[in-house]
């Protein structure tokens, strides 16, 4: 144990060391924040906020420092373990989130900026970043799933993508598509769960319950993950995702040629198109996901990164005011909109006139971005997070699906069964 506690200590020595170098020799100023992330396009965002800020505060400056920093949340969860190094603010993965509220959290409650706005927000953004009532992340987004089409196949198809209102109508769609083109209709995540779960969740069931107790092996599930195994196998109309998922290189390339004609993805994944599948711009457009039956939700909210103050912030006030104005304003919201492409979670700014104006998202996917998202703003449901998320996303990643869905060597019933009962003897 005093072994183990020695080589944390050196690696929180290391850390301090790399990120405290000649350029944050400032930062012990009372306007001084250091602000972690792990989106370069994050980093731009909060600069830019920064400057904002200054000019409308400039009797109450700061100096923001933000570092762009690999396997973030690793690093954060050592930082504050051992009370060294840690930034002000840093983003935090939602699906790591839960690591960070376990015992008591070393980040600074946000209540008193939270709660003053709070009903002017999708307000379950907020309570994925909470524990026992108490607010400890602001979210980016709401992370509305959609469905992207490219026009250009379903036009060479004849297939009217606003004909398209349910999962059958989806494979059925699909067959046209891949009879007059030849090519698949989706393509289906192997390594991670961005189409699983948006359907569980579509239809009211998730991993886990409002209690943290696993669902994975329930009803829902077991039919979702069967349909998706019969898209590739029995309907024939998806393949696996080249490279396992949709941030993959391979994936990036094999879209951007007009490999497929859907993906089903949350609306902050339009920024991966503009910035890596260049040459579908024009030919994109973004609709509601279909749904399985009547009653099911319009959209399911994934994906999210929550905003925090640690406890090793020097001036925390300072850093709770610029968190509010950088996430929480009005300002900031349509500015996440406008500069990132991210549905912002002050859902009152979506019918602000300068949410509706052109930038670059509608160049690429059309003037009737806004109408999609407007159409499902009321009917967007979010997953359950408890102690065990994270570990349910790694055996989803990187055992249960991989053997589905791209092996073919295990029964959607009996992976599901498996990775469930791992799951809940952890609990025991």
């Amino acid at each position: 144990m005093a072994k183990w506690i020695a080589l944390v200590a050196i690696i929180a020595l290391v850390i301090a060391v790399s990120f405290t170098g000649p350029d944050s020799g400032g930062a012990d100023g009372d306007n001084h924040l250091t602000l972690w992330t792990f989106v370069e396009q994050h980093a731009e965002y909060y600069n830019e906020m920064a400057e904002r800020w200054n000019q409308m505060y400039p009797d109450r400056p700061i100096v923001l420092q933000v570092e762009t920093v690999p396997d973030l949340s690793n690093k954060l969860q050592l930082s504050l373990y051992t009370g060294v190094a840690a930034p002000d603010i840093a983003d935090i993965e939602v699906n790591s989130f839960p690591n960070f509220l376990r015992g008591e959290p070393q980040l600074i409650p946000l209540n008193d900026i939270v709660e003053p706005v709070k009903e002017h927000f999708v307000e379950s953004r907020f309570d994925i970043y909470s524990k026992d009532g108490t607010y400890y992340g602001a979210p980016f987004h709401v992370g509305a799933t959609v469905m992207y089409y490219n026009k250009e196949i379903l036009d060479q198809a004849q297939v009217n993508p606003d004909d398209i209102k349910t999962w059958d109508d989806f494979v059925e769609a699909g067959k046209q598509v891949k009879q007059d083109t030849g090519k698949p209709m989706i393509t289906v995540d192997t390594s991670d769960f961005m189409l699983f779960q948006p359907l569980v969740i579509q239809q009211g069931s998730d991993f886990l319950d409002e209690n943290g107790e696993v669902t994975l092996d329930g009803p829902v599930n077991l039919q979702t993950l069967q349909f998706m195994h019969d898209l590739i196998y029995k309907h024939e109309i998806a393949v696996p995702t080249p490279g396992g998922q949709h941030h993959a290189e391979e994936y990036y390339g094999f879209m951007n040629q007009g490999g497929a004609a859907a993906i089903q993805m949350p609306l902050w994944y339009m920024g991966r198109f503009t910035d890596f599948m260049p040459d579908l711009k024009g030919k994109m457009i973004v609709r509601p996901m279909p749904i399985m039956k009547e009653g099911d939700a319009k959209s399911v909210g994934m994906g999210g990164t929550g905003t925090v103050v640690t406890n090793q912030a020097k001036n925390p006030e300072l850093a709770k005011d610029f968190l509010s104005f950088a996430k929480l304003s009005k300002e900031a919201n349509i500015e996440i909109w406008k500069q990132l492409g991210f549905d912002p979670p002050r859902s009152e700014v979506w019918n602000e006139p300068a949410f509706q104006q052109e930038n670059k998202y509608t160049e690429y996917f059309g003037n009737d971005l806004y109408d999609t998202l407007i159409s499902i703003k009321d009917d967007i449901r979010s997953p359950h997070f408890g102690s065990l998320s994270p570990r349910i996303y790694t055996a989803v990643n990187s055992q249960l699906q991989f053997n589905v869905l791209r092996r073919n060597s295990q029964a959607p019933e009996e992976a599901l069964n498996k990775a469930a009962e791992e799951m809940r003897s952890l609990n025991r």
